[in-house]
């Protein structure tokens, strides 16, 4: 699958659609802009229960963490962060990715897609936006 630079992705298990993302080859973890509320127990499992400031609202999502690891950020910063596991979609395309849970609160994009949820999947052209989000690709199809 081609995509561009920038994406329109959903979460759909978590209720989060039409998301902005940024699409990056440097990045080796996808994270979603989140404020991490506890981690419990259910069943025996581990679950993360967060906050997502999307679309005007503010979402309350759970999900199984299967990790929490460090993971440093764009700025060189070192950071432990909550990862899950959970289904994303991009255009027709869904899949399960790992995504960590981040302050990308002073980041244009509220998710980021990592190239470990790319790869052997994905091609990025990025010279163009939105190539898997026709509802708003007038907006960017034109190489620069």
């Amino acid at each position: 699958m081609l995509v561009g630079w920038r994406e329109l992705v959903s979460l759909p298990d978590l209720g989060l659609f039409g998301i902005p993302a940024k699409i990056d080859t440097g990045a080796r973890t996808s994270s979603l802009h989140a404020r991490v509320v506890e981690d419990f127990l259910r069943d025996g499992e581990r679950f993360v229960r967060f906050a997502v400031d999307w679309d005007g609202e503010r979402h309350f999502c759970e999900a199984v963490h299967v990790d929490v690891r460090g993971i440093t950020s764009s700025n060189g910063e070192a950071q432990t962060r909550f990862v899950i596991k959970t289904p994303l979609r991009i255009g027709s395309l869904t899949f399960r990715a790992e995504i960590s849970l981040a302050d990308r609160s002073q980041m244009q994009f509220p998710m980021l897609i990592g190239r470990t949820a790319l790869r052997r999947r994905m091609v990025v052209d990025s010279g163009h936006s939105w190539l898997q989000s026709p509802a708003i690709a007038h907006k960017g199809r034109v190489r620069r």
